[in-house]
Parts: C-alpha cells; structure tokens; sequence
C-alpha cells in the first residue's frame, strides 16, 4: 500500500515553474490521504488564486504520484482558494532558494 511519506516525497519533484522551488517546501500543498485502495487525494493551493499554472501543476502532481508511487490507482487533485497560501508556509529551505 502507498504511504503518506512516499506521496510526499513524489511531490518534492514537483516545481513550480515561476519559482523553481518544489511544491512541497512552498506549502502549497495542504494535506494529502491515502486509501487502501490506492486513491491518492491531495489538497493543495496555488501561490495566486489567479495563478495561470494551476491546471499544469495539476497534471504534474498527478503524473508525478503515478509514476513515483507503487500501487497508485488513482489521484485526485483539489486546488482551494481557501485558505490562501503565504510566504509564511514556505519551509525554510524554498526560503534560502529564493533568496
């Protein structure tokens, strides 16, 4: 069965491309759940509710945990707007990458 970990760790290979920092370490990603059926759900958000990139990274996420990821099924991707993201949640690694 697919752990929590191994979701994560498949998701520090998503960058964004405006900022070249991995999706993970910029706290866009808001939770992730993983069934014994081998459905993924991950919820994230983008840096800008208008951000153009969504439906991109989206597919990123998807194909990155599919690929990554034994015994995946399926993903599952929900993009919120609330609450919205902020430098705050960066880890402090993305926040050394962007200085």
């Amino acid at each position: 069965m697919a752990a929590e970990a191994d979701v994560r760790a498949a998701l520090h290979e998503v960058i964004d491309p405006e900022l070249g920092v991995n999706i993970v370490d910029l706290g866009l990603v808001y939770g992730i759940d993983v069934n014994p059926e081998g459905e993924v759900r991950v919820t994230m958000t983008m840096t800008s509710p208008a951000c153009p990139m969504r439906d991109y990274l989206e597919g990123l996420v998807e194909s990155s945990i599919i690929e990554r990821v034994p015994d995946v099924r399926s993903v599952v991707v929900d993009i919120v707007d609330e609450p919205p993201w902020s430098p705050d949640r960066m880890s402090e690694a993305a926040r050394r990458q962007l200085e």
